[in-house]
């Protein structure tokens, strides 16, 4: 696309990256036409309200995480289409009570995107530290709002639905946007160790009171492994991987693994309900040694 044939956006200015447009983006538009057909025609579709909607659009990203991890394209089409449905019904609601319209969540988007890409939009070398840049624009933000707190509080904003992995990233990477961080990967991981350290001396403080029938509960074991957890996450992050995407493929590994061993079992005549942890272990080797890791 040149740029006299660029769509201009509404306030007029040239967006750069409307070049890689193709003829088929213009669908998008008629999931909004859509809902608002549905909102002239179906008494359900005119009841709903943003907050009756939360619960479906949570449960279809979720179905659409679902199925980027099944790896089937025919999945995430479907999947892809209901919550762009729930996307689309979100934003003429919007329109209905005058709140903001499609032009404006897109400009909203470019908007961000342009100032968090210098590197792409501007004549920066490099891309910026972005935790750093999202922590100096809730800074401005702070200021413009005239508040009277003297600094602001750097997790406000997070999503109070996000699940403790994706949460405890997230605040990690606001710490870091303030300084806050280790310079590299293997200060994490001796904090991770550290933390393992601690976990294993409230583990023996809680045996030794046990020989002795104290019947003493150190609630440091649950602090323990809370911190042993956030470090790993710490870890994760800064080896550039999601903690989430890690241990969900561990999981998918140890199922694929284990279902393995009860086949094995199975053929061998062994009720792993009856075997010893040694018979059971012989045959988990068995099964890394055949490579097998499917879910």
């Amino acid at each position: 696309m040149s740029p006299e044939q660029q769509i201009p956006r509404p306030d007029g200015a040239d967006v750069e990256h409307m070049e890689r447009s193709l003829p088929g983006d213009v669908t998008l538009g008629r999931s909004l036409a859509l809902v608002r057909y549905l909102r002239d025609h179906c008494e359900w579709d005119a009841r709903q309200t943003p907050g009756s909607l939360r619960p479906y659009l949570l449960e279809e990203a979720h179905e659409v995480a679902d199925a980027v991890l099944s790896g089937q394209d025919d999945e995430l089409c479907r999947e892809l289409g209901d919550l762009l449905l729930n996307i689309a019904f979100q934003v003429v609601l919007a329109e209905e009570r005058g709140a903001f319209d499609a032009s404006s969540v897109v400009a909203g988007m470019e908007d961000k995107m342009r100032e968090r890409h210098p590197h792409v939009y501007g004549d920066a070398d490099e891309a910026p530290d972005w935790e750093r840049m999202k922590a100096e624009q809730r800074e401005r933000d702070r200021m413009d709002s005239n508040s009277g707190d003297r600094h602001s509080d750097p997790f406000e904003g997070l999503p109070a639905g996000l699940e403790p992995l994706s949460r405890s990233l997230r605040m990690q990477d606001r710490a870091a946007g303030l300084n806050f961080d280790w310079p590299d990967v293997w200060g994490a991981v001796e904090k991770l160790e550290e933390e393992l350290r601690e976990v294993r001396e409230s583990l023996e403080f809680v045996e030794a009171a046990a020989a002795t029938d104290d019947q003493t509960v150190d609630p440091r074991v649950e602090d323990e492994l809370g911190d042993l957890l956030f470090a790993a996450v710490n870890v994760a992050r800064l080896a550039g991987i999601h903690p989430t995407t890690a241990l969900e493929r561990s999981a998918a590994k140890f199922a694929g693994r284990f279902r393995a061993l009860l086949e094995l079992a199975e053929t061998d005549g062994l009720d792993p309900r009856q075997a010893s942890l040694e018979e059971l272990d012989v045959l988990w080797e068995r099964v890394k040694a055949a490579g097998i890791s499917r879910p």
